[in-house]
């Protein structure tokens, strides 16, 4: 098989850069949007968000399933990836748009409109990921290739987290709201753009056989539930997000409410940002020196020391900019590490499928991660919601001692015992590393031989 090209990787890539802006706009701002500027509930918010994401429990899974029973002249992948960039596009349009309504009808219109959102970004972000097994059967060539597109996906909320919030302000000329629904619009335009680039330029190359059984929704069940180290990698990833989603979440309100300086949000997201893009290059190199389990642990350790500083600066120096920088950098080096990690076990784990059920279903076992990345997002949106509720948080006001106090347990304390939680499940449970991950790819490529004699 012919190595991939730059044009190939890079344009797929690009693809990342598209999507995840798309998904930054509403991970970032979203609940601050709701809750700030069109006046929403924040406990209703955090609900909304946690039962959205109990229908992607089923909706996500079945769009795996769709997706590898997907027989196309254009494959199984891009179809759907494109299809769901135009109706994701659409649907973050209207997301980020007031209604002329009030009371019980605005708060209908948001809880459609998020669960649209949650459902169209499925249809895009299952086929996408699902490439990745599909593009190259090569080892070294796959860690390559799953870097890239966290790279691009990294940069993307690099630009939403430091340059966004000054968009918007520019955008609205004074109207907050104005500003949020012109930067949706540029979002999507974007997103749809990025994605064609994808489209054009990126075939499957690992095909899947043409006598291979669709698959039911009982099946797809059980393939998830039979392969043991995509359960391990369930825990592992969730821990990952949690991780992530719940101080993504929480930030802006942190850092205007508890540190009193709404501009730092900028400065920690940019110094966070970098350290991100930084961690993903490096994986490869430091992946080739001292292994991927090693590099695991670093990702697990660095977020942890970016909280405790997080933490130490808030009560020595709360508005030092180069304490906060350095938190943000210490955190996202390890984020790196862990998201580029991750990706390429994922593609590890449908290997592993096949080597123990003997069936390839990249698109349910990616299926699985879009659910986690939802999921998490879900978890921490009503941890943040409910949680703010609960401590007294009022929006545009001075918060009180208790209310700063519960803000920062969610913003720091929270995220540090997920990051423990995640590393003790991968040290435990993971196997597909060292030698027997090199034997079950011997394995594999003997069955390839011997299905391509008959």
């Amino acid at each position: 098989m012919n190595k991939l090209t730059f044009r190939e990787k890079y344009s797929y890539g690009i693809g990342a850069l598209g999507k995840d802006l798309a998904y930054a706009i509403v991970s970032t701002y979203l609940m601050v949007y709701f809750t700030d500027a069109v006046g929403l509930n924040p406990a209703f918010v955090g609900t909304l968000f946690l039962v959205a994401r109990l229908w992607d429990a089923v909706n996500d899974p079945a769009m795996g399933m769709l997706v590898d029973n997907t027989r196309s002249k254009f494959g199984k992948f891009r179809p759907w990836i494109f299809i769901g960039t135009v109706l994701n596009a659409l649907v973050i349009v209207f997301l980020f748009r007031k209604p002329d309504l009030e009371g019980l009808p605005l708060y209908a219109y948001f809880s459609i409109m998020y669960i649209l959102w949650g459902m169209t970004y499925t249809i895009m972000d299952i086929p996408y990921w699902s490439m990745i097994p599909s593009l190259t059967s090569s080892k070294e060539e796959r860690e390559q290739v799953a870097v890239i597109p966290r790279i691009f996906a990294s940069t993307a909320w690099l630009i939403m987290g430091t340059f966004g919030l000054s968009i918007i302000k520019k955008l609205g000329n004074g109207n907050v709201v104005k500003g949020y629904s012109a930067f949706a619009v540029v979002i999507a335009v974007v997103f749809v753009i990025a994605t064609i680039i994808t489209c054009l330029n990126v075939k499957e190359r690992v095909e899947t056989p043409k006598n291979a059984e669709k698959v039911s929704f009982k099946q797809t069940l059980n393939i998830i539930r039979k392969n043991d180290q995509l359960v391990v990698f369930i825990g592992i990833v969730l821990g990952m997000n949690l991780i992530m989603q719940i101080s993504g979440s929480m930030a802006i309100y942190y850092f205007t409410y508890v540190v009193g300086k709404e501009s730092l949000f900028s400065v920690y997201q940019a110094f966070a940002g970098i350290a991100e893009i930084s961690g993903l290059v490096l994986l490869p190199i430091l992946t080739k020196k001292i292994g991927r389990e090693d590099v695991f642990k670093f990702g697990s350790i660095l977020p942890i020391a970016g909280f405790l500083l997080l933490f130490v600066a808030g009560i020595v120096a709360p508005q030092n900019a180069l304490f906060i920088g350095m938190a943000g950098a210490i955190l996202k080096l390890g984020s790196g590490f862990l998201l580029g990690s991750t990706t390429i076990m994922l593609a590890d784990v449908v290997d592993y499928g096949e080597f123990k059920l003997g069936t390839r279903n990249e698109s349910i076992v990616f299926s699985v991660q879009t659910l986690l990345v939802k999921g998490a997002s879900a978890v921490a949106g009503w941890l943040v919601g409910v949680g703010l509720s609960l401590v007294g948080y009022v929006a545009g006001e001075a918060q009180s001692a208790t209310t700063i106090l519960g803000m920062r347990v969610i913003m720091i304390w929270i995220p540090i015992v997920c990051a423990v939680v995640m590393y003790a499940i991968y040290k435990s449970k993971y196997k597909i590393n060292g030698k027997f991950h090199d034997e079950m790819l011997v394995e594999l490529e003997k069955r390839k031989k011997v299905n391509d004699a008959i």
